[in-house]
């Protein structure tokens, strides 16, 4: 049998949370005798074989000191390698599975799980499709009002944009992004679109929904091996570092621990009746969005409304916290994890259907391109 891993970091804006939720995850292997292979991504896209034992300030100034160098290849014998040297030359990792731990950008939008499923290596957490649906704002959105579940309305904002048919105020959120960093409340349209040239987080693209300050957010996660299961619903709160208008990322991470610290209300004191709605609400969103590993599902709601808002493919601290009715310890958590990484595969790619015929029977290139 080969080793767990934990992966974590990335060139994303969560690089440092997902560090934090990274090395939490390799000590909860460690406790249990399982030392885990920690294989650090840096915000220049490298790969690092590092000691799962570090402490967070041992990577502020990128890869620490003793990292050894890992590569990914992909197709057939693909995974992590590290160099043997001379004699032995690229000596492959022997791992089982990988529990990722990469907040954000390319570790949360289906660019890793993509090279991973090419490459053979079995992950724990959301497929190529989850992690790209969680990512994108705007097709999320779309694909909860499709089917039929409360969204509030959200438009793609562009430069070209002339009237929206919702009042404002707006907030404005990149469009990719997995967390509340660069989120804009504003004015009006015409400040929302200034806002596409000074906000780095909108470079590839921003979303308006109206802005509605009696809402407040409700959130609960769900996991799926080794059956669906569902957290208790926290309600976030705010504190005095944050901006004041909406939850943000200062309110979230700013702890110490990543989310597992941030101030919350848990089990949040709601009515049993908006508690059963949220979790229905929560059963529907994962089946629709074909949820894998665990998850969590955020809402915006006051005493009369409830909207689903977005999903968080990786989660903060992978969400580990609000599992508390029943209680799972943080080993069993990640150990089930691995489980399902190694009983459910994500994607399984094939050539059913390319027999040839169609290239024996085509005529020249030349002639297809006169």
């Amino acid at each position: 049998m080969g080793d767990v891993a934990v992966l974590f970091g990335g060139p994303s804006p969560e690089h440092d949370i997902s560090i934090l939720t990274g090395l939490q995850a390799a000590r909860g292997f460690l406790s249990q005798g399982r030392p885990p292979k920690a294989i650090f991504w840096s915000k220049l896209g490298q790969f690092f074989l590092v000691e799962p034992r570090l402490e967070a300030s041992a990577f502020v100034d990128g890869a620490p000191r003793d990292a050894e160098t890992v590569t990914l290849n992909v197709g057939d014998g693909g995974g992590f390698f590290i160099d043997g040297g001379r004699r032995k030359g690229p000596q492959r990792l022997d791992i089982d599975a990988v529990v990722l731990c990469t907040h954000g950008g390319p570790g949360e939008d289906g660019t890793l799980q993509g090279a991973l499923d090419l490459a053979g290596v079995r992950y724990a957490g959301p497929t190529l499709a989850g992690a790209a649906l969680g990512m994108d704002k705007l097709a999320f959105g779309a694909v909860m009002a499709a089917a039929a579940l409360p969204t509030l309305e959200r438009i793609a904002l562009t430069s070209e944009l002339t009237d929206v048919d919702i009042d404002g105020p707006f907030i404005a959120k990149p469009r990719f992004g997995g967390s509340s960093i660069g989120i804009d409340v504003v004015a009006d349209l015409g400040v929302a679109q200034a806002r596409l040239t000074t906000n780095p987080h909108f470079a590839n693209g921003a979303v308006l929904e109206p802005y509605r300050p009696d809402l407040h957010d409700l959130l609960v996660a769900v996991r799926t091996w080794p059956e669906r299961q569902f957290s208790a619903i926290e309600r976030p709160l705010k504190t005095t570092q944050g901006s004041g208008e909406i939850l943000d990322y200062m309110d979230k991470y700013v702890g110490g621990e990543g989310m597992a610290s941030a101030p919350r209300e848990l089990p949040a004191q709601i009515s049993s009746e908006q508690a059963t709605t949220i979790l229905a609400l929560a059963n529907r969103v994962t089946d629709v969005c074909g949820i894998r590993g665990v998850t969590r599902i955020d809402f915006l709601v006051n005493e009369h409304e409830i909207y689903v808002n977005e999903i968080n493919t990786i989660p903060g601290s992978l969400s580990r916290h609000l599992f508390i009715d029943p209680p799972i310890s943080f080993e069993q958590f990640l150990n089930d994890l691995v489980d399902e990484a190694l009983n459910v595969p994500t994607h399984r790619y094939n050539s059913a259907g390319a027999d040839g015929l169609v290239l024996r029977s085509a005529s020249s290139i030349a002639a297809k391109l006169a």
